[in-house]
């Protein structure tokens, strides 16, 4: 009877042993499952358009809830061009603004919209840039008493029927000048990425974020599995690598870019390792303005017009696009006009954009 009493401890003993092993190992993972389970889907139709600024960035998002999302502003002067999309998608307020870093081309109209629409939350990569631009975006943000947040990981907006915006970067400690490899540059490395998750529709949103910022995510386990990619830094070859496609999984790339950039933008090396990895391609450069709709599945990408060029394409670069070349921030077209040159008195012209 002692000899059972011992065989039925023992038995017990490792059960608990066996639990506590799941717990350690198992339970760890099904939360993060669960944190990153998007919301149920409502059924109705969220829009992405990426704009057509010329060089630089600007996407604005309508959930399926009519929340709106705006994603950096485009270049100085470009504000009434944003306004007006999004005076044509029908959006009159701003639920949220992301700035995913402080140069010209992704932030240069956003006080522009800020003073002239509402915008009721900003989120930035908090890493400055001693510009006349970042004073200005920063000022109108103090002076419109706008909600300011420092973007951080796993951060989740919930922007309504079952979309969200989740932060995959700037992971700390942010990178550093002295980190960068050949041709980067703080601000572009530092950039916030998000991704906007609805249903099983997924898109990367990763501002002008360098391979090295690609690699920190993958090595944190970001989950940048997604259907479509908003290529980073415009197609410069400094990002979009090879590895960061072969993860990402992506089905759909697009660029937004200029047709007068000096830089090169997209680059042929990055046009050569999408076409590798079976992407298809749009660009704002060739095709306008370029909308994606879906209701949780499938999901339909739709150019402002044909494609006036090969997709595949690259433009030859005048100036390498890299800080040590003397990368301006105002822009990719020539010397700037004197009132922009006044607006940017304080630009660091040695710094990359």
């Amino acid at each position: 009877m002692a000899q059972s009493r011992r065989g039925c401890g023992c038995a017990l003993a490792a059960l608990v042993l066996a639990l506590i092993v799941i717990g350690i190992f198992i339970i760890p993972f099904a939360l993060k499952w669960w944190r990153e389970k998007p919301p149920q889907p409502s059924g109705d139709e969220l829009r992405v358009h990426v704009l057509n600024v010329g060089q630089g960035d600007s996407i604005l998002i309508i959930s399926p809830a009519g929340k709106t999302v705006l994603v950096d502003a485009g270049n100085p002067g470009g504000g009434r061009l944003v306004q007006a999309a999004m005076q044509r998608a029908g959006v009159d307020a701003i639920d949220l603004l992301v700035a995913t870093h402080a140069h010209a081309d992704h932030i240069g109209g956003a006080d522009e919209v800020i003073n002239g629409i509402t915008v009721r939350r900003v989120l930035d990569s908090g890493v400055p840039n001693a510009t006349r631009n970042y004073e200005d975006f920063l000022s109108a943000i103090q002076n419109k008493g706008i909600e300011y947040t420092i973007a951080e990981p796993n951060q989740n907006f919930d922007i309504g029927g079952g979309a969200r915006i989740t932060v995959l970067a700037p992971i700390k400690p942010l990178f550093t000048a002295s980190q960068l490899r050949s041709g980067g540059n703080e601000p572009n490395a530092n950039s916030v990425v998000v991704r906007l998750d609805y249903g099983s529709f997924s898109m990367l949103l990763t501002g002008d974020a360098e391979a090295q910022t690609e690699d920190r995510m993958i090595n944190g386990g970001a989950n940048i599995l997604a259907k479509i990619l908003k290529v980073g830094h415009h197609g410069s070859r400094y990002a979009t690598s090879e590895d960061f496609l072969r993860r990402g999984k992506f089905e759909a790339a697009i660029i937004s870019d200029g047709q007068d950039n000096r830089y090169g933008h997209p680059s042929q090396e990055v046009l050569d390792r999408l076409r590798a990895a079976n992407i298809k391609v749009y660009r704002t450069d060739l095709q306008g303005e370029i909308t994606v709709t879906t209701r949780g599945q499938s999901y339909e990408i739709k150019p402002e017009r044909e494609a006036r060029g090969d997709l595949f394409a690259g433009r030859t670069p005048q100036k390498d696009d890299s800080a040590r070349s003397g990368f301006v921030q105002y822009g990719d077209f020539g010397p700037p006009p004197r009132a922009s040159r006044n607006r940017n008195n304080n630009t660091n012209a040695a710094r990359g954009r």
